[in-house]
């Protein structure tokens, strides 16, 4: 069997390690012309370190991973909640958030694909894929065609898989621009911890540990670093970008023998921390049924997934970023009760690791 897998981040990079596992090396191509060395993905939740723990990859993001202890909350400056990240309730093996750079990820991922005998093609562009009763014929830029039974599209929001079958993207844009930054600190008072400050005008900040002294800025305005009430100590700036975020599902996962997963096929805003979680989750899924024989129930399933993950994010990003004074008056003491009552405290917890 003949699996093309396009696109080689976490989402595409799982699909080719769960198949390879179960014996199938599937060609994985990507247009970039090497692995991304920039983070966009911080959390990897416990359901996700379940999927990848069979194949090893689960213990090397382990060794390599930030366990985060707890979620702090500022009004500005003042801190008003720190939650800790930790579940009792024993649903999975791995009952904490685990936060490690998307690069690192890819990487850990990659590396097992390898070691399985895969390999992945960069600088391998997809533009055509032609479908027949039983097989796909995919063309790369330059003219190469090759005859696939499967096709998985893990290519991202502007994918060409997706273009390529015909689908819509149905959704919208947020209005607002956002931006990000990787960066190296010193003396963050929070090596352990998400940062989440709450400003004026449904304005927020949130910093995120990616390794020892390297951190990601995330906030809805335009400039991440400047609109940071801490103080924080920058020793080295990686990268800085601003971004527009989409809220978009496409109707169907598939369509004959071709498949989409990750943002190909879903894409929401970073709150929740749902979206390389949901793609890796779409991924081995895929795998699983392919093997199984079972992909005839792969949108229905995966449909689902994403309709929830959507709705979570948006629920959070609407309350975080609301610019009314009222609404941001009850997040602000719904916060402050939540540090007062450790069963509530438990229970977010609970929401935040397990959906």
């Amino acid at each position: 069997m003949r699996v093309l897998i396009v696109g080689a981040g976490p989402t595409g990079l799982t699909a080719a390690v769960e198949l390879a596992r179960r014996g199938t090396i599937a060609d994985v191509i990507d247009r970039r012309d090497a692995a991304s060395s920039f983070s966009r993905a911080v959390g990897i939740l416990p359901y996700s370190l379940e999927i990848l723990q069979p194949s090893g990859v689960t213990d090397k993001l382990l060794a390599e991973g930030i366990r985060y202890r707890s979620a702090k909350f500022y009004n500005g400056v003042d801190n008003i909640l720190t939650l800790p990240i930790r579940s009792d309730s024993r649903q999975s093996d791995y009952d904490f958030l685990l936060g490690l750079a998307q690069d690192r990820t890819e990487g850990i991922l990659k590396d097992a694909f390898v070691g399985f005998g895969g390999a992945v093609r960069y600088e391998t562009e997809l533009i055509a894929l032609t479908q027949f009763d039983d097989q796909v014929i995919a063309t790369t830029r330059g003219g190469d065609e090759a005859k696939y039974d499967y096709v998985l599209g893990a290519d991202g929001i502007k994918s060409t898989t997706r273009d390529c079958i015909g689908y819509d993207y149905p959704g919208f844009d947020l209005p607002e621009t956002w931006s990000i930054a990787d960066v190296d600190v010193e003396g963050w008072p929070n090596p352990t911890s998400f940062t989440n400050c709450l400003l004026p005008h449904g304005e927020v900040v949130i910093v995120v540990p990616l390794e020892a002294k390297r951190y990601r800025i995330i906030s809805n305005t335009a400039d991440a670093l400047e609109t940071l009430p801490l103080d924080m100590t920058v020793t080295n700036v990686r990268r800085e970008g601003q971004f527009k975020i989409s809220v978009r599902q496409v109707d169907s996962y598939q369509k004959g023998h071709v498949f989409l997963a990750g943002d190909a096929a879903h894409c929401h805003s970073p709150a929740g921390g749902r979206g390389m979680n949901l793609g890796i989750s779409d991924s081995a899924d895929f795998a699983r049924r392919l093997v199984d024989s079972d992909l005839d129930g792969y949108t229905a399933a995966r449909h689902a997934e994403g309709e929830q993950a959507i709705g979570f994010s948006e629920r959070g990003r609407k309350a975080i970023t609301s610019p009314n004074p009222l609404v941001r008056g009850l997040v602000i003491a719904a916060l402050k009760i939540i540090a007062a009552l450790p069963f509530v405290q438990r229970r977010v917890v609970q929401t935040l690791l397990y959906g």
